[in-house]
Order: structure tokens, then sequence, then C-alpha cells
């Protein structure tokens, strides 16, 4: 059990390890977000013509166009096109970081209340 486990039943729990675990979380969320950051990502538009890629941070690396695509689209079409691709990529970006929270968290909802949060609240009480 961790530390914040023991806070969240009502018992007094160790604060140093309370700290410690808390340290390792931030530890682990960093290199994931790093992991992340590293990624190259690709999305297409609808008629799959258009590729874009990015990287996990969202900025835009890279956009191919298929020749059929330029020819076939008029301009508008052509850049609501290469619009999808990029919202495509970076739809697929926030799965990867909602992945990345879900497994940190242990699958744990954030809908769930914050298990210290009436101790944040008392420290926050006193003058």
């Amino acid at each position: 059990m961790t530390h914040a486990g023991a806070f969240n039943q009502g018992r007094d729990g160790d604060l140093d390890g309370l700290v410690r675990d808390f340290q390792g979380w931030v530890h682990a969320f960093a290199g994931a977000l790093s992991e992340l950051a590293d990624r190259r990502l690709t999305g297409v538009d609808d008629t799959g013509r258009v590729a874009a890629t990015i990287s996990g941070t969202g900025r835009l690396l890279q956009v191919t166009i298929d020749p059929r695509a330029i020819r076939d689209l008029d301009h508008a079409a052509l850049g609501q096109a290469v619009f999808q691709a990029i919202l495509a990529a970076r739809e697929r970006m926030g799965e990867g970081l909602d992945e990345t929270i879900a497994a940190l968290s242990g699958g744990r909802s954030t809908a769930e209340p914050d298990v210290l949060q009436p101790y944040f609240d008392a420290v926050l009480r006193q003058e």
C-alpha cells in the first residue's frame, strides 16, 4: 500500500514516505512525457491522400500530399485535407497521453476524488 493509501483510510501516515511516493510519481510522469515527446505520430485525412506527422509535443514535422490530391482537389479542399490530417495526428497524440496517464495512475480514473484533498484543505485553513 502506498503512503497515500494510509492517509485515504484516515490513518496517520508516514509524511516522509508520502513525499518519497510523490517524488517517484513525478519522476515517472516526467519520464513518460519525455518518451511521448520523442514519438512521431502520423494522421491522415478522410481520403487517405494527405498525411501529417507531428512530434509527441504536437510540433508539425512533415506533411505529405499525394499528387492525385493536388490534381483532384481545389485549394480550399486541399487545405481542409491538410487540416484533417494534422487533427488526426494530434488526436493520436492525445490518445498516447491518455494511455500514459492511465498507466501511471494504475488505471485510476481522474474523476475519482483526490485522497489527500481533506489534508490539503486542513493545511490551507490553518493560519
